[in-house]
């Protein structure tokens, strides 16, 4: 029993060193591109559906936009709330921002591509930076990420924003938004190879080059997914584009939800097109779970057992796994009160994943801003009323 659990806690400190080494290097590499004055026109575009509640800082963001010259478009997806009225009320004093009304949403297409697609017919700027509604844009977040899409020749440039967390729901569920992409993404790798199933962005904020835009098919190639920041990086390298993801933090924030029940809602609408796979659960589980949380769990039936060895390299594990999210939190600006709770997120994550996986008569059906999505279908996403 006791060598067991030595082999045991071997394998855990292994698991918990592989994201410590690669968080240490994409840390190294993974930078806040600078501002600077870029020619041509920025076109900011929000998709919203029923977003009264945030629409008017987020378009007050967006207009005070430092740098280049930015017009921004909002799309209203049939909202049934103020949403329209207040983009409306702002447009009185901002000839740059403008209302679009967003077609009904076609058989065969997810709401947020359906409008994204839209808003990118009616946008003049050479650059599309497409934001979500509920990311508050910092005055130099378009110049960056722009600028930077000019220096490194990239067609699509995409930060994760700073998340802002307020309630233990969120805490225990949106970190491993930033722990995964730094943990487990090359970064280098990335941006060496093009590769597409290296490709990586964060939905809530993708800038792309207009011409690129119209060469893919945007967000019209992706009709169906309910994850652009997974398939829109890889239909770009699948033809041959360049993209790129920068550290976010300091060019937007966002609060993506309120409370567990739309954390839980969220994460479990994207799980189908990212670890909730029958080939790729098992492998993240092994990772995720070996290396976070099995440590602390070898490291109590070691002390218990009296086993001195095991219990010391378990402690290892443990430590080794919170100093990774530990260096993650500092580097992302995120509250460090979420450092402690990195367990019971990783059983969060997977235990939202496999919800997914083996449960498609209830989880395999998103609900979205009351629109009802069927997923873990091989005919993709279909739209039902709601």
């Amino acid at each position: 029993m006791t060598l067991a659990l030595l082999v045991l806690a071997g394998l855990a400190l292994a698991l918990a060193l592989l994201p410590a080494l690669l968080a240490a290097m994409n840390l190294a590499v993974l930078r806040t591109p600078a501002p600077s004055r870029t020619e041509g026109l920025v076109s900011i575009l929000i998709p919203a559906r029923n977003e009264a509640a945030v629409i008017e800082g987020t378009v007050r963001a967006a207009l005070a936009s430092n740098g280049p010259s930015v017009e921004v478009l909002v799309g209203d997806d049939h909202s049934t709330d103020d949403t329209a009225a207040i983009v409306r009320w702002l447009a009185l004093s901002d000839p740059r921002l403008r209302l679009v009304s967003v077609p009904s949403l076609p058989e065969g297409w997810t709401g947020k591509n359906h409008a994204c697609f839209a808003l990118a017919a009616e946008a003049r700027g050479e650059h599309l930076l497409f934001l979500d509604a509920d990311v508050t844009l910092a005055p130099v977040g378009a110049a960056a990420l722009a600028a930077h899409a000019v220096r490194s020749g990239a067609d699509l440039v995409s930060g994760v924003p700073r998340q802002v967390m307020g309630s233990l729901g969120e805490r225990l569920t949106v970190p491993m938004i930033d722990f995964l992409l730094l943990g487990y993404l090359p970064i280098a790798l990335m941006r060496a190879l093009p590769r597409p199933s290296l490709g990586a962005a964060c939905g809530q904020m993708i800038l792309i080059g207009r011409e690129a835009y119209a060469r893919t098919g945007g967000h019209g190639a992706i009709r169906t997914s309910l994850h652009d920041g997974v398939r829109l990086p890889r239909l770009f390298r699948e033809h041959g584009l360049r993209t790129d993801l920068v550290a976010g933090h300091a060019l937007a924030a966002c609060r993506m939800y309120r409370n567990f029940a739309q954390a839980w809602a969220g994460f479990s609408k994207n799980a189908h097109e990212g670890m909730a796979t029958a080939r790729a659960l098992p492998v993240w589980t092994t990772l995720l779970f070996g290396g976070h949380v099995l440590p602390w769990l070898i490291l109590g039936l070691a002390l218990a057992l009296g086993a001195g060895a095991a219990a010391v390299v378990a402690a290892l594990a443990a430590l080794v796994s919170l100093a990774t999210r530990a260096a993650v939190t500092l580097a992302v600006a995120a509250p460090l009160a979420t450092v402690p709770l990195h367990p019971a997120t990783v059983c969060t994550a997977l235990a939202i994943q496999w919800n997914v996986l083996l449960r498609p008569g209830r989880a395999g059906r998103a609900v979205w801003k009351g629109r009802r999505y069927a997923v873990n279908l091989p005919a993709g996403p279909r739209r039902e009323p709601g």
